[in-house]
Order: structure tokens, then sequence, then C-alpha cells
């Protein structure tokens, strides 16, 4: 290798320029957005089947549709939520399943059994991902512009304008006011002239209409006629001629008041207090949140002149701002711990041409790891930005490990009084390649049962392991290559003197631990059982100490606010509980802006006029943590708006419970057939985990729509008037909804054309009774004559599991773990005498976390396998083996008590960095292991030699580590918290596996081969 090496100098280095300068152009290219792209295996099918009660539309529309569903080829569980005339079914499929294909199943499986549905039954079928929820939400206020016209600006100017941004995928308009012409007609005018309502919707659509009636060839050109008809405004609207007779021509103004109104609205939108227009802009799965965001910028301050000096253009959430402050921490923290790792190396060799090499590697090495990321298909995201920032230790390690070989080196050969011989440090850098590719490989294989892991776990740090693969693969031929080259050409003799100056420390702690090293090995398994159990004593006890969650807890600048007014509370009357509650948010200092939909969700579903949510964007310095403000804010909406109902969680955490089906952290489900048993259960679980200390807004599950007024014809009384029952529902719903005849072309926009009653015939549950129907032979009789009126309580939206009825009762925690409260929820639960049939089963954030753990717990374990099978490669020692497993062990026990210690939780990115320890020690022990004699069994003085010699490149190797994630572990900015819980635990895992490698695995090897060499003897 040595030999190669000096003969491709040359070709080596212009390899390693190229390769920098092509990796540089890809980082600058490569998306940013902030979560991995993940396919998630969920799919969202929404029914609307005009209006009708739950339990029709569970048996007439929900039920088949589920059965449907069931039929596509992957389905894993489907979930349905069936109110007034409107149904939300949630349809799961494995992980890693085809989600277009899956998509494109479902719809036609509908579409099989949709002749079989009720007439006017429509359906939407859409794909969950991350892209759902808006990369930057933009909000439309006006001081002096009407509802319509703001409206207007957004759909027909601002929408256009921001759609061909490049990465658009769509930009949805929520809120104010669309444009309709609305036909109030006179009942007394028209019983004077024998029509009716109907009668005036039938004459103003047949004078509304245009109709190409076939084409005319006149000498030389070719005509298509259009009988064109249409209404061109609210003139002709007015004028439209409804009878001609005795009486002379009636116009609709005659018998009619034709004016210009807006349309029924049961949504509203605000921002800042004032009803606002918000544009929702989404991204493709694909597309630079970063480049989009300033795009859009952009082009709205190049329309500033063509804005409407009245409007105002507010931003209420920008992803790319935590996407930037993120990646700025990341990049903060990579250059922090690469300073920290420099100040090591000088420390230990004092040679700033090595400091140069290293500091030169580094940026090639994370420029050269988007090479791979971009043919991968990835992005810039937290995970992978988060991989980089972890890698950054071990990436500079395997320089260092090189660079302190040759410089022990070159140390041997200075105090034997020579000088090195040309190519003399290549020949030394050769002696590490089995070492080094050895430690890669320790690590790596680490990450390898990770590409066989599902759900969320799988989808966000799949990103990370690759990253930290390729940076650690790319690092390997780097320190093989290139620092050698480097070295051999800039290597001085007085680098070697400098070298021997730090060297004393060393010798002296060196010559501590052989004499530490002398005495433990006189009786080595008495030493190994002792600390062994001690450690694992210690572990243990911290781990049934140790609190559990799911995701890392972030503060990402900003929350989700969920509410819900009493039921059938009026939209009216919820805007003003709301009002209070924006109140609340103006009078927060850490609030910098908020946006509140009521009848929508930002991330759409089954909205009724009373629910929606806000979106509270907090300041970005100067404010307390978000945990704080969110309980402040709970707790002041609870005192002063008793009829508001609410739940909050932040951003990240909302969008993957959406996403995954399970927005709250704990979820009792209570399934069984009996849906009147179910419901007595869960007020009986509300009240009990309602005293579980940390478990906030509970829901018990029970949904209730708003209050009917239900409307029951007398057959007999209307057949006496010459009516039925479809007769008497076609006429109250023109009198009471209005029927939309037909649209008016206004320039870019269609008005519709309403033809109604007055409000006051229909704005009363008793004025209802006295509505003026028409009888076939043109009499008029209230509607109390034929039909009577009941006030019917608001039904419960009834719930599906599997095609099984389900009740959940879900809760958010408040300072407390998800693992402790939900233990202590499961045996409160258990203690209860539930009703006989219901069955208890526990979902939410809570079952991910717990199927995240079996799956990382499969994946410690196969990755203790793959390194125990590297080992028996390498060293053909089943006592060095198993020495090292030992040792591996021990350190991962060891996390639970830095992790204990430091208040961290038990979640998915602990159990990471958990997993993560394993590769790093064992690369550790792969350095000791390597210096001893391959040729026969090593006795003390050899295990003692071996631990000498590789004293300083462990110490180095850890301390390198250790301080390059150090900004991570200390949480500094924004985005690093959720590879906090990672650092924190490979950090104490290294500080443990340092003098296990040292001190224990010597003792134990010791031991074990000892005992191998007594037993071969026996036999």
């Amino acid at each position: 290798m040595s030999r190669w090496l000096s003969g491709q100098g040359r070709f080596i280095v212009l390899v390693f320029v190229l390769l920098a300068l092509s990796g540089s152009a890809t980082a600058v290219r490569l998306p940013v957005s902030l979560f991995p792209h993940i396919d998630f295996p969920r799919v969202v099918v929404s029914v609307e089947a005009g209006d009708r009660p739950a339990d029709q539309m569970v048996n007439q529309v929900t039920r088949p549709v589920e059965r449907a569903l069931r039929t596509v080829p992957g389905v894993v569980s489907v979930r349905s939520t069936s109110s007034r005339g409107s149904a939300e079914l949630s349809v799961n499929f494995a992980w890693g399943a085809d989600m277009v294909a899956a998509t494109l199943q479902a719809e036609s499986a509908i579409n099989g059994v949709l002749p079989d549905l009720p007439p006017g039954v429509r359906f939407e079928v859409r794909r969950m991902d991350p892209t759902v929820f808006p990369v930057l939400g933009l909000a439309l206020v006006s001081s002096s512009r009407d509802q319509v016209a703001l409206r207007d600006f957004g759909q027909l100017q601002l929408a256009p304008l921001l759609s061909s941004v490049p990465g658009v995928a769509a930009i949805d308009v929520l809120g104010g006011q669309e444009k309709e012409y609305q036909v109030l007609a006179d009942p007394a005018r028209l019983q004077a002239l024998g029509l009716s309502v109907e009668d005036l919707a039938k004459t103003l659509s047949s004078n509304n209409v245009v109709v190409a009636t076939g084409r005319l060839e006149d000498r030389y050109r070719l005509y298509l006629v259009l009988a064109d008809n249409r209404l061109k405004g609210i003139d002709d609207i007015r004028h439209t001629v409804i009878q001609t007779g005795a009486r002379g021509v009636v116009e609709l103004d005659d018998i009619a008041e034709v004016v210009t109104r807006q349309t029924p609205q049961w949504t509203r939108v605000t921002s800042q207090g004032r009803d606002a227009v918000l544009l929702n802009i989404r991204q493709t799965p694909d597309a630079n949140s970063v480049a989009l965001v300033k795009e859009v910028r952009r082009r709205i301050e190049a329309f500033k002149a063509e804005t409407p000096p009245d409007v105002q253009i507010v931003t209420f959430y920008d992803q790319s701002q935590l996407v930037t402050a993120a990646a700025g921490s990341v990049r903060d923290a990579i250059l922090l711990g690469a300073l920290l790792a420099g100040l090591v190396l000088f420390a230990f060799l004092r040679s700033l041409r090595f400091m140069l090499i290293v500091a030169l590697l580094l940026p090639v090495v994370l420029a050269v790891t988007t090479i791979v990321l971009s043919l991968m298909g990835m992005s810039f995201n937290m995970m992978t930005l988060g991989g980089m920032a972890a890698a950054v230790g071990l990436v500079v390690d395997d320089a260092v490990v090189m660079l302190e070989h040759l410089m022990r080196r070159l140390q041997e050969q200075h105090r034997d009084g020579g000088r090195a011989a040309s190519g003399g440090v290549l020949v030394a850098a050769s002696e590490m390649t089995r070492p080094l590719i050895g430690s890669t490989l320790a690590t790596v294989l680490v990450f390898t049962p990770l590409a066989f892991l599902g759900g969320v776990t799988g989808g966000f740090f799949q990103a990370l392991a690759v990253t930290m693969s390729a940076a650690l693969i790319i690092s390997l031929a780097f320190a093989l290559f290139v620092a050698p080259l480097l070295a051999d050409k800039w290597v001085r003799a007085r680098d070697v003197e400098q070298a021997e100056k730090a060297g004393a420390v060393l010798d002296r702690l060196g010559a501590r631990y052989e004499k530490l090293m002398r005495r433990i090995l006189e009786t080595p398994g008495r030493f190994a059982l002792i600390i062994g159990l001690i450690v694992l004593v210690v572990g243990g006890f911290a781990y049934t100490r140790l609190g559990s969650g799911f995701m890392p807890r972030m503060d990402e600048g900003g929350f989700i606010l969920d509410y819900r007014a009493a039921p059938g509370t009026s939209l009216a009357e919820t805007d003003r509980l709301l009002r209070q509650v924006e109140a609340i948010l103006q009078a927060t200092p850490d609030v910098e802006s908020y946006s509140r939909r009521t009848g929508l969700q930002l991330g759409g579903g089954l909205s009724e006029a009373n629910e929606g949510d806000f979106f509270v964007r907090l300041k970005a310095h100067g404010r307390r943590p978000i945990d704080e403000v969110t309980a402040d804010v709970r707790s002041r909406v609870e005192a002063t708006t008793p009829g508001l109902t609410i739940e909050t969680a932040q951003l990240m955490e909302d969008l993957i419970g959406d996403l995954t089906a399970v927005p709250q952290p704990i979820e009792v489900k209570l399934l069984g057939p009996d849906e009147e048993a179910l419901k007595a259960a869960s007020p009986m679980v509300v009240e009990a985990i309602g005293k579980i200390r940390g478990v906030v807004e509970i829901e018990g599950g029970l949904r209730v729509a708003g209050d009917a007024v239900t409307i029951t014809v007398d057959r007999p009384a209307a057949a006496l008037e010459g009516l039925d029952p479809e007769a008497v529902t076609r006429q109250l719903e023109q009198l009471i909804g209005g029927t939309v005849i037909g649209q008016i072309q206004e320039g870019e926009k269609l008005v519709g054309v309403r033809v109604w009653t007055e409000g006051t015939l229909r704005d009363r549950v008793r004025a209802l009774q006295d509505l003026p129907l028409r009888a076939p032979d043109g009499h008029a009789l209230p509607l109390k004559r034929v039909a009577t009126l009941a006030i019917s309580p608001g039904q419960p939206q009834i719930t599906r599991e599997n095609l099984q009825p389900l009740v959940a009762v879900t809760a958010r925690l408040e300072g407390r773990d998800l693992g402790s409260a939900m233990r202590e929820v499961s045996q409160t639960v258990s203690r209860l005498n539930l009703p006989s049939g219901v069955r208890v089963e526990y979902g939410g954030l809570y079952a991910e976390q717990q199927k995240s753990f079996r799956d990382l717990a499969v994946v410690f374990v196969a990755a203790l396998m793959l390194v125990g099978m590297l080992f028996l490669y390498l060293f053909r020692s089943w006592p060095a083996v198993v020495g090292i497993i030992v040792t591996l062990a021990l350190s991962a026990a060891s996390v639970f008590l830095g992790l204990w210690a430091t208040g961290t939780e038990l979640n998915i990115s602990a159990m990471m960095g958990l997993t993560m320890v394993i590769g790093i020690v064992a690369e550790l022990g792969v350095f000791y292991l390597s210096e001893l004699p391959s040729d026969q069994r090593p006795d003390a003085e050899a295990l003692i030699a071996a631990g000498r010699a590789r004293l300083r490149p462990i110490l180095m190797s850890a301390m390198i580590a250790i301080l390059a994630l150090s900004p991570l572990a200390l949480g500094l900015g924004e985005g690093s918290a959720m590879q906090k819980p990672l650092a924190i635990a490979i950090i104490t895992g290294l500080l443990a596996g340092v003098p296990l490698i040292l001190i224990f695995a010597p003792a134990l090897y010791a031991r074990l081969a000892a005992a191998k060499g007594t037993a071969r003897r026996a036999s």
C-alpha cells in the first residue's frame, strides 16, 4: 500500500480536490426541508352525503365504504368517524407500502360501491405526508376592505402569482366571504300570482343558459352558432320576466327583492384579532423549503406596487425559519465540535500541521457526504444535519488515529536517534489499514439493522444512519489515502520534538495505568465480576427511575391550540368565546402572532362550526420556554372561558400525530359490540384518569354534533292538501336553505344566484312552523298544518375501528413522562368495573412508542451480534469476542445512568444513541485488540503493553467524540433538541466505555483466555 500511495500521490490529491469541489457545489443545490421524506402509510377518505343523522350515515354510507376499503391489499386497519352527513375514514397500511398504488386502489374500491350509496355522495381520497401542512402561512387583513374583496384579491391575484413558484404544490385559500346574488321572494305576492319559490327557481334557471346549437358554413368561414341567454348582472335578474297575462308582464323585481350579499358561511378565520383570509402554501415532497419561501417573499415584494395599500400581508407561520435555525444550530455545533477536536489534537500532539490536516479533511468529508445524500434523493433536514453534527467526532477520529499512529512511529525513530526514511510515513500508515477498516466497520455495522426498521423511528433515523454511515466510510478513505500523503509532505522534525514534550503527562498516566493493571491482572476474574455487577446494578437502578417518552421535546417556537365549544354552539357564539381567547393571546408577552380557524383545521379533517384551531407563533428571543407558555395559556383559558375545551401541542407533535392518526400521547380505546356500554364506560375512564398527576386535557371521545330541528310530515293531513312528504321536503329545502339556480360570470369569477326567502321567515325555530307551502292546486298553507316540529338533541359522532364500535378516551401530559403516566393509567383502568363486553386497548403515541422501542431493541441485539461476528473475523478469538460483547453491554447499561442523571427521557433518540454506543465503543476495542499479538495467547505483559500503546489514541478518540457532541448534548440552538438525547447517550457511553475498554476488558479477556487454556489442557 505504501508503494502505491507513493506512486499515485498526484492522482489521489486531484481526486480529493475534485470531490471537495463537487461536494461543495452539491451542498449548495441540495434541497432543504424540515423532515426527511417519509411515506406515511395512511390514506384519509372524506365522504360528504348531504345532511343526514349520524346513525343513518353509518348504516347507509360509512359501513359500505369501510367494507370496500378492507378489501384493498395491504390494509392494516380502518378507523372511521361519522357525523351528520359527513364521515372521515383513516386507512392504515404497513410501513413500506407503495402509497401511490394504495391511494389509487382505495379510490377504485370506493368507486366500486358508489352506485350502491345514496345519490349525491361525494368523496375525496388523500395520501398523508408532511406536505399536508403548509410550509408558509400568509394572512391577508385590511382595515377598510370587505371580506369579499379581500378573498378575491387572495384567490384571483395573489394565489396565481405564487402558484408558479418552483416547489409549490398547492395554495389553500381559507376565510373571507364569497359574493352571491340573492332573490328574496315575498310569499304573499307569490300567492297572489299563484306562484311558488320553485317556480321562480325554474324560471331564472331557464333564463340563464348558453347552448351551442350547431355550426354554420357561410362562404369562406365556419361559425359556431351560440344561443347565449346568460344573465349578465343584477339588473338582468331583476328584469327577468316571471309571468305574462291579464296582469301584464310581471318581472322578478315586482315580486321579490334582489340583493347582493355574501354566501352563507359556517366558518370563520381571523389573524391578530381581525377577520382575515389565510393562504396556506404547501410544498411538493422534494421541494427546497428555504428557497421556496425566499422566492415567495421576493414575488410578494415585487408585487407590492399592485397590492392595494389597505391590504396587509402578514406571515403567521414560516416553517423555513425553523429549518434555517436548525441548520444554523447544527452548523455551529459542527464548527464548535471541530474546534474542540482540534484543540484536543493539539493538546496531545502539539502539531499545528496535524491540526491543519484535520481542519482540511473534516469539511471535505462532510461536503462529499452531501453527494451521497443527493444520489439517494435525500435533503438537508433535521435528521441529516443532525447526523453530520453527531458524526463530526467520528469523522475526525479516523484522521486523528492515523495521525497519532504516524506520530508514534516518528517518535520511536526520534528516540532511536534515526531519521525517517523516504516513505517511512507511508509505511507506518499501511500498518493502520486493518485497524481503521475494522473500527469503521464496527460502527457502520450498527446502522445496518436500521435499514429494516419501519414506523416513525425508521423514517426519521434511517436518514441519520445513512448520513453517518456515508460520512464514516468517506472519512475512512480519506484517513487511509489522503492524511498519510499530507503528513508525509508536511511533517517536520520539530513536530516530533513538540509531541515528545507533550507526552510527559501521558507517560506519567501510562505508568500509573501499568501499576494499576498489574494489580488487577493478579486476580482478573474477581475484578471483572465485581465491576460488572456494580455497573449492572447501578445501570438497572437508573433504568427503573428513568422516564420514557416518544419524540424528544423541542421548542419549535410555536404551538397549535385546538378548541371545541359545547355541542350545538352557533358560529356566532363560538366566535364570541374565541375573542376572549384571542384577548388572552394578545396579552401574553411571549406571543408574536397567531391565526385562528373556526369550522376548519390547519391540517384538514372533520370539523363542526363549534371547533377549530389556533396556530400561535412565539417570539424568537426573550421569552419563556414553550411548555411554560402553553401551561399559562391553558390555565387562563380554562379560568376565563369555561365553555371551551382546549388542547395544546407543538407543531411537529401535532403533525406526526395527524400523519399517524395518533395525535394524543394517551389513548384508551374502548371497544365492543354494544355502543351504549361503551358510552357508559367512557365517563368512568375519564373520571379515573383525571385524578392521575400530570394527565391533562382529557377527552371522553363522545363528540356530540349540534341539536336538530326535526320536521315530521303528517301523511294523512298532507294528503288532504294534495301533498306528500317528498313534495313538502323539496319546498322546505328551497325555503330554508335556498336554491342556487346558476352562476353569473364576472371577469374571472363566477357569482352564484340563490333563490330564497326573507330571513325573518326562517331565522327562528318558531318561525319555521309558519313557512308557507303551496299545494298542487295553487292554494297556500302553513307548514304547521301538515307537519310537526321538534328539537332533537345532538347525536354523538360515531367512531368505528376495524368494523366495530369504538370510543377513544384521550389525554395529554404536563410535567410528566409518557411511560410512567401510561403505567399508572393502565393500572387505574384495570381496576375499574367496566360494563360487560367492553374491551380495553391502548393507542396514541404510547402505542407508537412501544412499537419503536421493540424495534430498536431488536436493532440493539442485532448490532451486538454483528459486532461480535466482526470481532471473531478480525481476531479469531472467542475470549476476545465474549470480552468485547460484555464490555459493550456494560457500556450500554451505563447510558441509563447518564440519562437519569441529566433528567433526560428514554425516547427513540436516546435509544438510537444507546445503539450507536455499541459501534463507537467497539471501535475503541478494535484499536486495543489490534495491539495484541495474533500468534499466541497474550499474557499480562502483552495486555498492559497494548493498553499503554493505545492509551493516547483511545483517550484522544473519546475526548474528541465527547467534545464534538457536547454542543448537541447541551441543546445549543434551535433544532438541536432532536439529537440532544442521542448525544447524551453517546457521551455517557464513552465516559464509561473508555475505562471499561482499557481496564475491564483486559481483565475479563485474561480470565476467559485462562479458562479456555485450562479447558484445552484438561481435554
